[in-house]
């Protein structure tokens, strides 16, 4: 594989502009279909099968499928939705597995292999605008026994969980699609509260974990999201031990757009992310990645750091039976 191609492995890009079909021969990681995206069961299978003929490298066919208020597949299920993360995990251990099941055969029967769940942020603020019902619980142990029944659940059935949003967004009072957070918190609180959950999945080997668009004041001083801080990044690999991939929230949301799209992928990619979702495929997106590759034949760093997400991306497509 070239270069090029490889960092196009580090893309997860939605339909929203229609350049996706071309990225998908350049080498495109993977589609994230949204609501929108999805009128029929049939019709979101076969295209489905539609996006894996068309893509060089088997891609990751993923959605943002936790239940409740971010649930993908309404238009299909007729009005039924499941429960969100915090009344399933109400009704008890077997009802949350069980759930969850049903999810991972749904989603599996249309051809997708990657969910963007569990949620294992600790909703300690009540005022937060993002969280909210998303999560398991207030409570930091609670939260870490529901996110491994629902990742092994996943597991079990052939989906990819991908835990979020590190290093924990339940203390936000602002909602990171609008503005960046604040968390001005000590890392000692947020090892003690927020980063426990995440610290326990890195312990069982979760596949994916996707980074918030926050500015944790115990990573940077500075204004930075934690998804472009080399600080927090190199927390989640040297301390927490993770191995796994490191995945963007969407790079859309204002939390993050500020920096403009070429300077963010390039610091997210030297701060160590592996993968990015962007909701778009349109040509300014398209016309960034092409950027990226030709700064990443003369930039060491970014040539180097895109060779190592590469190879994570590959590894976990292998593992699990993509490629």
């Amino acid at each position: 594989m070239i270069l090029k191609q490889k960092l196009y492995q580090m893309f997860i890009l939605g339909l929203d502009g229609g350049r996706y079909e071309k990225a998908l021969t350049e080498g495109l990681g993977g589609i994230i279909f949204f609501t929108n995206d999805i009128k029929s069961a049939d019709g979101l299978k076969n295209f489905c099968k539609k996006i894996n003929s068309a893509a060089l490298i088997p891609p990751f066919l993923s959605i943002d499928q936790e239940g409740g208020r971010v649930e993908r597949t309404e238009n299909i299920h007729g009005g039924k939705k499941y429960l969100s993360a915090k009344y399933a995990f109400e009704k008890g251990l077997d009802f949350l597995k069980q759930q969850t099941e049903e999810i991972a055969k749904e989603l599996k029967s249309y051809g997708i292999n990657l969910n963007f769940a569990p949620c294992i942020d600790v909703n300690t603020n009540p005022n937060n605008p993002i969280i909210g019902e998303r999560a398991f619980s207030n409570n930091t142990d609670d939260v870490i026994k529901a996110g491994k029944i629902v990742s092994e659940t996943y597991r079990k059935n052939g989906i990819i969980p991908c835990v979020k949003h590190f290093p924990g967004h339940g203390d936000a009072n602002t909602d990171s699609h609008l503005t960046l957070p604040e968390i001005n918190l000590s890392l000692e609180e947020m090892e003690k509260t927020h980063i426990k959950p995440f610290a326990a999945a890195a312990k069982e080997k979760i596949e994916m974990m996707m980074i918030a668009h926050l500015h944790c004041t115990c990573f940077d001083k500075e204004i930075l999201p934690t998804s472009l801080s080399k600080n927090a990044l190199s927390y989640l690999r040297n301390t927490l031990a993770y191995n796994g991939v490191v995945i963007s929230d969407d790079m859309v949301m204002k939390g993050v757009a500020k920096f403009g799209m070429l300077e963010a992928y390039e610091k997210g990619i030297k701060a160590g992310l592996n993968m990015f979702i962007c909701r778009n495929s349109n040509p300014e997106t398209i016309s960034v990645i092409e950027e990226l590759a030709r700064k990443s034949e003369t930039d060491i760093e970014l040539k180097e750091n895109i060779e190592k997400s590469y190879e994570k991306i590959i590894n976990l497509k292998k593992e699990r039976g993509i490629l």
